[in-house]
């Protein structure tokens, strides 16, 4: 009887704490991460020709007040900005590019300036369509990891899909380049 009695009791507390704080954050709901951070994927040929080089740009749009940390973070315990494609047969990835951070100070970290992107930032994906890449309409899932943080707190680490959607000519099939205002900045981007 006494067991149930402090069983009883314990679930009571454990209840009435979970009240208390769907209360609090009915009072003071926390941003989404991923409200926070939106993503956009572009391609640079249209069609992609088999045995051809492509770029693909991943344009990371952070809302004001917020940062994300660099792709290579000045503590080894913050989360770095990556993206993870992942590429079906006859994709080969040449080379991931992430642009160059600001180093930032902010009230949770006054005396060591982070390695931070704000605003609007741009990772490009080199790729290869090679000789046996399924020809037609495709897709490129990506992941894109980052915690997003304002300056005072941090919202939990998330992952969010990206997918490129892209066409796949036969070999010597004639290219338009897609989008230049966003791949003319892939040389000048270079921060690996």
């Amino acid at each position: 009887m006494r067991k149930r009695v402090q069983i009883g009791c314990m679930l009571a507390g454990v209840f009435g704490l979970f009240g208390w704080a769907s209360i609090t954050h009915a009072q003071n709901p926390p941003q989404p991460a991923t409200s926070v951070v939106k993503p956009h994927a572009y391609v640079s040929l249209e069609p992609v020709p088999r045995g051809k080089e492509f770029e693909v740009a991943v344009v990371v749009d952070i809302a004001r007040g917020y940062h994300v940390n660099s792709h290579k973070p000045t503590d080894p315990y913050l989360i770095p900005t990556t993206v993870s494609p992942q590429l079906s047969a006859g994709l080969q990835a040449l080379d991931t590019i992430y642009p160059k951070g600001k180093l930032e100070k902010f009230a949770f970290s006054p005396d060591t300036p982070l390695d931070v992107y704000s605003g609007s930032v741009t990772i490009f994906l080199r790729l290869s369509a090679q000789a046996n890449t399924a020809l037609g309409s495709s897709t490129i899932p990506i992941t894109l990891r980052y915690q997003a943080c304002n300056d005072s707190a941090c919202l939990p680490p998330v992952k969010v899909p990206v997918d490129v959607k892209l066409e796949v000519g036969t070999a010597g099939a004639k290219a338009r380049n897609m989008h230049p205002e966003i791949f003319a900045k892939a040389s000048e981007n270079s921060a690996k």
